[in-house]
């Protein structure tokens, strides 16, 4: 493998790492984007179109995001739903469907109408038993498929578990949403409009410049017209060769993807954040390439491979300023080659995949199915093109005055796009993990024991970065 960047900088490690959260804000004159007409068609956006037509092709609600946000505290449930109704109307994405114009898949968006808040009041519900009940209800709603020609492609349920205690259980269909969305500009607008109209004034938050329907057009022809071909280039040399796929030990795998899938939600030992955060500072790197690292590491310990590719979600369209304000999916799956053929140390290994992730983060617009049509001679239907294990570290939350908290619930749609996903979340005094995985591979003692040995693998290595991968993953 040869990545043809140097040695990252303080300064770049903190590009790279507000990069991969979606932070950063890159902006050309001569290709900014602009309102297109109103009465003009819509395309979808590049990543979106993918998601459309696996949809249409999947039974499972394979795209459907859960998440929670937490309210304690005195709540005015006619301002909430003004609060939503208001978003909805600010954002046309959370008021978009997908229609066939012209024999190409279009955005069509509909009315800002107000979105219909359910409650559910679990007070006469025995405190003990509650968590669960609510937990059930909203796996419920996620597991209701949305229709993408009708719309809408949100739902809120309002849970109350106690007097002064609320959970907003929020299901979106993921071609509207991603991390940023969800973490940041969603609880931080909902924050805002809330504390305002609660006490009847009016919303204190300026218009959006553009709108998502803008990215998209604005993508395919600045793609088209400028990147394609070089960022192509990139990738013709980055994955050539022979491309392995991973061969999980005493695993039967099906001919065809049934997408199948569970999450299992764990968290990690406070000493192991600790220590990854010492490691991250004194190697002046970031936590995601240590995760990453750590990663790849156990997979070539569990499969005896040395040429690992992990996937990750990287936020390639948030790098625009102009898009910093929107909700919307501007995402793009990466796929992050690294070779330990020569049994690195950790340190080594980190830097290795800092180049790596450094190297696509420039070239990580071209969508990845894109990619398999281009370098990928035949298409196996049984894996996820490239990668079949991903990682990511979502987004870190703002925390708000107004007594909102926001949190992956774990909620299950049932489905599983990749054989095994890590989703990470960093708190201030904590590190959690969601891991999605397919139940048609592994079942729930596997993943609870490939999470003891991520665990142990990252303590090791946190504690004694200058030993080699063999002797950290000697006692996998």
């Amino acid at each position: 493998m040869t990545v043809d960047v140097k040695s990252l900088s303080v300064d770049r490690q903190e590009v790279l790492q507000r990069c991969l959260q979606g932070k950063l804000s890159l902006r050309s004159a001569e290709s900014s984007i602009q309102p297109v007409p109103r009465d003009a068609v819509a395309p979808l956006s590049l990543a979106q179109e993918q998601m459309w037509r696996q949809s249409l092709e999947v039974p499972i609600p394979l795209y459907n995001e859960s998440i929670t946000l937490y309210r304690n505290g005195p709540l005015k449930i006619e301002a909430l739903e003004q609060s939503i109704t208001e978003i909805i109307r600010r954002h046309e994405i959370w008021r978009t469907s997908y229609d066939v114009i012209d024999g190409s898949p279009s955005q069509i968006v509909q009315p800002a109408d107000p979105l219909p808040l359910p409650l559910l009041d679990l007070r006469s519900t025995p405190e003990e038993e509650r968590h669960a009940l609510a937990l059930h209800l909203a796996t419920e709603d996620a597991r209701r498929p949305f229709d993408l020609c009708t719309g809408p492609l949100l739902r809120a349920l309002l849970i109350r578990m106690d007097e002064e205690v609320y959970r907003l259980a929020i299901t979106a269909h993921l071609s509207i949403v991603d991390g940023v969305s969800v973490y940041q500009i969603f609880p931080r607008e909902l924050a805002t409009l809330y504390n305002a109209l609660s006490v009847g004034g009016p919303s204190p938050l300026p218009e959006l410049s553009i709108q998502y329907r803008d990215f998209a057009h604005w993508q395919r022809k600045w793609l088209l017209d400028h990147e394609m071909e070089k960022q192509l280039e990139y990738w013709r040399t980055q994955l050539g060769g022979e491309l392995r796929p991973l061969d999980w030990p005493r695993v039967s795998r099906p001919s065809v993807r049934t997408f199948r899938g569970a999450i299992h939600s764990c968290n990690f030992p406070i000493e192991i954040l600790v220590g990854t955060r010492n490691l991250c500072r004194n190697a002046s790197t970031t936590i995601f390439t240590v995760l990453g690292a750590t990663l790849s590491m156990l997979l070539c310990r569990y499969t005896s491979q040395k040429d690992i590719i992990v996937g990750t979600f990287c936020p390639a369209g948030r790098k625009r300023s102009e898009v910093q304000p929107l909700l919307g999916h501007f995402l793009n799956p990466l796929p992050l080659r690294v070779g330990l053929s020569d049994d690195p140390t950790f340190l080594e290994l980190i830097k290795r995949a800092q180049l790596v992730i450094s190297a696509a983060i420039s070239h990580d617009d071209v969508p990845l199915e894109l990619l398999a049509r281009e370098l990928l001679p035949t298409l196996d239907q049984s894996r996820h093109p490239f990668f079949t294990v991903g990682i990511s570290l979502q987004p870190s939350t703002p925390p708000t005055e107004s007594g909102w908290d926001v949190t992956s619930m774990d909620a299950q749609s049932g489905g599983a796009i990749w054989d095994l996903y890590m989703a990470f979340i960093e708190r201030p005094d904590q590190l959690l993990g969601r891991i999605q995985f397919s139940s048609d591979l592994f079942d729930l003692k596997v993943i609870e024991q490939f999470v003891r040995d991520f665990s142990d693998v990252l303590k090791a290595a946190t504690a004694h970065p200058e030993q080699r991968v063999s002797q950290l993953t000697s006692a996998i």
